[in-house]
């Protein structure tokens, strides 16, 4: 069903909306403290699938301490709030139809389907856990539902959450109760000279092989993501991303309520031990990811000259597509034995640390590429390509 729409505009005159772009950059750089665990770890991608939950924390170590405390701080976090940006995205979009007097979802199905590709080869070439392909299809659903009564939106959101709380219970209820499930996993020898010594062709080939297992983040999380997709379109539509009085304040409530609820939620769930992984990821973490969009919203509001950090944020954030397939890309290169192999050549010698810096470094280059590459041109690579692709 497509929807002529002519109403007034829903954000701002149509402007951009600066906290968003430090938002998205944020994000970006957050997702990639939880991934880059992913790439340096034995077996990579079925590592995660094989051991699950924070991994192997009993040494008291100041290293196991600080690496907990990083992983913790990051795991589901930003997931979530990418999740929420791109609900706001699509809000935004919709306001741009709205103003043309442009059918929706009309062409923007073209759009998501496109994502859905790009997060398709992104799968089977660079990373197993790639968000684009999740996201496409919550993002058809949801553009459904902008042409539906508010009061439509508000049960859907209800019944998505009621879903997924009630899922994510029955599972962690499983695994307490599943004796097998509290032996410590092993990843196969195999897979983990695979991604030491194997070639890019082997690694594809095994990505394909095992796509059931490695797709099952999407499937688990859906129900949260059209939930959170939908509080990105109410946070955006109330103005809480804007520089306002409103804005501030729906921040500061967003900051206490996330941070107040969700950090001891989430402490709980990581002293619960591996059981209760499922739980911290896609239950406490959410509402952390609330509140550090109020933090960070509350940072921004106290900067009175943008400086050279909020302005590579900005710039990351404008870029973000080609600054999240970038990031993995780089991580492959330094830690497979396709590239560097650094994730093999180091080891548990500088581990944690030499991992950090992997992220602080890929960090600086995404900041510092991201502003050069919009002095002299309008739009990240990958941006480029895919409004090109569409207007063709």
């Amino acid at each position: 069903m497509t929807t002529r729409v002519g109403a007034p505009a829903i954000t701002a005159g149509g402007k951009r909306v600066p906290l968003l772009d430090v938002l998205r950059g944020v994000a970006i750089l957050g997702t990639m403290m939880t991934n880059v665990w992913v790439f340096t770890g034995p077996g990579s991608e079925w590592g995660v699938v094989e051991v699950g939950g924070w991994g192997d924390f009993s040494s008291g170590s100041f290293g196991a301490v600080a690496e907990r405390a990083f992983r913790l701080a990051a795991d589901g976090k930003f997931f979530s709030l990418l999740t929420i940006l791109f609900g706001a995205g699509i809000a935004i979009q919709y306001g741009a139809a709205e103003r043309r007097g442009q059918p929706w979802p009309g062409r923007y199905r073209r759009r998501a389907l496109f994502l859905f590709a790009e997060g398709t080869v992104h799968f089977v070439l660079v990373f197993a856990f790639d968000v684009l392909m999740g996201y496409a299809v919550t993002a058809l659903y949801v553009a459904w539902l902008l042409t539906r009564p508010e009061r439509t939106r508000c049960r859907v959101m209800a019944w998505a959450i009621g879903l997924h709380l009630t899922a994510m219970g029955l599972l962690t209820a499983a695994l307490a109760l599943d004796d097998a499930a509290d032996a410590e996993g092993r990843v196969p020898q195999r897979v983990v000279d695979l991604y030491a010594h194997g070639s890019w062709l082997d690694q594809i080939g095994f990505r394909l092989e095992n796509a059931g297992a490695l797709r099952i983040e999407p499937v688990l999380s859906f129900g949260l993501m059209v939930f959170l997709f939908l509080l990105g379109v109410r946070l955006l539509r109330s103005g809480a991303f804007e520089a306002s009085g409103t804005g501030r304040h729906i921040r500061a409530r967003m900051l206490a309520w996330g941070l107040g609820l969700g950090v001891p939620l989430n402490a709980a769930c990581a002293v619960g031990g591996a059981d209760w992984f499922l739980m911290g990821r896609y239950v406490a973490a959410p509402l952390v990811a609330i509140g550090y969009a109020g933090l960070v919203g509350a940072l921004v509001d106290r900067v009175r000259r943008p400086g050279a950090l909020m302005g590579a944020l900005t710039s990351l954030g404008r870029m973000s597509l080609t600054g999240y397939v970038l990031q993995n890309v780089l991580c492959v290169l330094v830690s497979y034995g396709i590239g560097l192999n650094l994730a093999t050549r180091l080891g548990d010698t500088w581990h944690p640390w030499w991992v950090m810096g992997l992220w602080a470094a890929v960090s600086a280059v995404l900041l510092v590429g991201s502003t050069l590459w919009l002095r002299h041109f309008t739009a990240g690579p990958l941006e480029s390509v895919q409004r090109w692709a569409l207007r063709h």
